[in-house]
């Protein structure tokens, strides 16, 4: 395989890229779940919130409603299909819809005030990479929210497996992957309902 990930981009895009179409009718009861994520985070009245990987785009109406008409919403993805169905759903309206590789951000550096990953981190070939450039576009004391609308345990179960302590969203391996990119991890909250992380850039 390629050493500079570009493996990353065309299996991720192969493997998106075909499920785009259908993904809201099978995921689509979770936009909750994104709301009351998003509702976490504490974004004010005029941030710069980004979503990256956001897929068909469910968390950016929750993100627009967090920092009103005169904030900033950019939904990112790898996959163009992903960015089709968002806008196709009319989710473009909320945010500014960009196609690109969250490992190398087409956003200045400290230009965030905070990141919603969901889904999204631990896909990435290089997990620690990835939340350094997460870190670099994000202002000091910017939020980052790593997020998925299952737990570990309950979403290791949906594919027949059992959850393994050295996993890398353990919180033994990811708060330590946190502090070595610039984050300090604020919370962890592992139930069966959700996965969600919440760090402050230092």
């Amino acid at each position: 395989m390629a050493g500079d990930g570009s493996w990353h981009v065309s299996e991720s895009q192969a493997f998106f890229g075909v499920r785009a179409a259908t993904w809201d009718t099978r995921f689509g009861d979770d936009l909750p779940a994104y709301a009351a994520a998003v509702g976490e985070i504490g974004l004010r009245p005029g941030a710069v919130a980004l979503d990256a990987g956001c897929g068909t785009g469910r968390a950016l109406t929750a993100l627009r409603d967090a920092v009103g008409p005169a904030g900033t919403v950019i939904g990112l993805d790898l996959t163009s299909e992903m960015l089709a169905a968002a806008r196709h759903r009319g989710r473009d309206a909320h945010a500014a819809l960009v196609l690109a590789d969250a490992r190398r951000l087409p956003i200045p550096t400290g230009a965030v005030d905070a990141v919603l990953a969901a889904g999204l981190v631990h896909h990435l070939p290089d997990m620690s990479g990835g939340l350094a450039e997460l870190a670099r576009v994000s202002r000091s004391g910017g939020r980052l929210a790593i997020f998925h609308p299952s737990g570990r345990a309950a979403l290791a179960a949906r594919h027949g497996r059992a959850l393994r302590p050295d996993e890398p969203l353990a919180v033994t391996r990811l708060e330590p992957r946190l502090a070595a990119t610039g984050w300090r991890l604020d919370s962890y909250d592992d139930p069966p309902h959700r996965f969600l992380v919440l760090a402050t850039r230092e």
